[in-house]
């Protein structure tokens, strides 16, 4: 497995947890960029909106421009991910007992 393969996996899972973790389930990228480098998973404003553009692809989250900022929203399925239910391949799986 490639290096920007686990990265990518890693930033996709931080930012699904970090939407699961905000009230109302969502929040602009830079509250979500912000709470993933909590976890230890540094993005640059390119590569949040890129990763979130990708999530939305896969039906995990919404995703919608309000001025400079785009506003990401966890549906079921992101929820069924961040909790384990589900796997989607390019989405690092949570460790056991996380």
């Amino acid at each position: 497995m490639s290096l920007i393969t686990i990265k990518n996996e890693h930033q996709r899972r931080s930012i699904l947890k970090a939407l699961s973790a905000m009230v109302g389930f969502g929040a602009n990228h830079s509250m979500v960029r912000d709470t993933c480098a909590s976890f230890g998973v540094e993005m640059s404003n390119d590569t949040i909106k890129t990763q979130l553009y990708w999530l939305e692809e896969q039906g995990l989250v919404s995703v919608k421009e309000q001025g400079n900022y785009l506003i990401a929203e966890l549906k079921a399925r992101g929820q069924d991910v961040v909790d384990g239910l589900v796997f989607i391949p390019g989405i690092k799986r949570p460790s056991a007992g996380e």
